[in-house]
């Protein structure tokens, strides 16, 4: 009886087991058309096409100001007047602040007298040597006395000079960090003063680059702030390799006139090469990314209609959604543009008409 009941047991598993294998590929069945065959699947098509792109290399850097500097005082004082704003653009030798001159004013004024009565006395002297009134020597002492005046009064009117701060170049200014009434020590920072156009793109590429590398070669920068492509050319290579990283720092010159480009943003630099190349390219969407190899389905012409082929294919750079095929593809091959897990190898398929191809709209771009 036992072994009765064993038999049953597996002969029920058994049937739940090939039942169950039967129904899948019956359902399989049905969904790709019934008995009668696998349904014919719409697809969205486009056709391999030939470009010519310009050789690249890309690199990641940031942007540095032309000019930069942390204004500053060189001498003590209380501040009188400002006047700029922050975030405002300035001239060279806009006055961007004033110090407290009135204790320097009078002190010039007393060395002037000075300076006044050493003229006078050195004067009188000049009348007094030729008829031997005074000594040469009492002559060298009063021209002494009077250039010494003279000079005390120029480095006080230098002195007074320094109390007026001006802007170095042009340029925007950043945050003001002072106020009116404040006391500033020699070498206080009053604000940022940078010149942002143009604006530099400093980057690095490695040591196995620099025969490629040449003054005035074209760039591309794009950063996280702009849906934009900024260009520039290189206007500096410098003379030695990074012994830690074997890349050479390379500086290009971006045009700047809008002011969108702020020192410190990430920059991702593509420098462009001078030569140009035939390539196949197809849109991203058209590829299956696979470990074991990427393919495409590529629409073939028979009696019956079209059908799928999958076709392997090896791919190389990517660029605004097209990549470029190196091997597997022909220019004019037609294949499936999108939508590949919809679709199976050797499947009848039709065309939607009403979408193809136009790349950019592949490629959504």
């Amino acid at each position: 009886m036992k072994v009765f009941i064993r038999f049953l047991i597996a002969l029920l598993l058994l049937g739940g087991i090939f039942g169950g294998i039967f129904g899948y590929k019956y359902f399989v069945q049905m969904q790709a058309g019934g008995p009668g065959g696998p349904q014919a699947a719409n697809v969205v098509a486009t056709e391999v096409q030939s470009e010519k792109w310009q050789g690249q290399q890309s690199a990641v850097g940031s942007l540095t100001a032309v000019d930069s500097v942390a204004v500053s005082t060189e001498v003590a004082g209380i501040i009188q007047s400002l006047n700029f704003d922050s975030g405002e653009r300035v001239a060279t030798g806009d006055i961007l602040l004033e110090l407290d001159k009135a204790v320097d004013r009078a002190e010039l004024q007393g060395l002037q007298s000075e300076a006044e009565l050493a003229r006078i006395q050195f004067e009188r002297s000049e009348d007094l040597l030729p008829q031997r009134a005074i000594s040469q020597s009492e002559f060298d002492e009063a021209r002494a006395r009077l250039d010494s005046a003279n000079a005390a009064v120029e480095s006080q009117q230098a002195r007074i000079r320094q109390k007026t701060i001006r802007a170095p170049f042009d340029g925007v200014l950043g945050l003001r960090r002072v106020s009116v009434g404040q006391f500033l020590a020699p070498g206080s920072d009053i604000v940022e003063l940078r010149r942002l156009d143009p604006i530099y793109a400093d980057f690095n590429m490695p040591e196995r680059f620099l025969p490629d590398l040449s003054m005035g070669q074209s760039i591309q920068v794009r950063t996280s702030a702009f849906d934009q492509v900024f260009t520039g050319k290189i206007t500096a290579i410098d003379t030695g390799i990074n012994n830690q990283t074997r890349a050479i720092p390379v500086r290009a010159t971006l045009d700047n006139a809008d002011g969108n480009l702020r020192p410190g943003m990430f920059a991702r630099v593509t420098l462009l090469e001078p030569t140009e190349r035939n390539v196949l390219t197809i849109p991203r969407t058209a590829v299956s990314f696979n470990t074991y190899g990427d393919f495409v389905l590529r629409i073939k012409e028979q009696d019956q209609g079209m059908v799928t082929e999958r076709i392997q294919i090896q791919t190389g750079e990517i660029r605004d959604g097209r990549v470029s095929v190196t091997k597997g593809l022909e220019a004019g091959d037609r294949i499936v543009a999108a939508g590949l897990i919809k679709v199976r190898p050797g499947q009848p398929v039709t065309i939607d008409k009403t979408v193809e191809m136009n790349p950019a709209e592949v490629t959504g771009r």
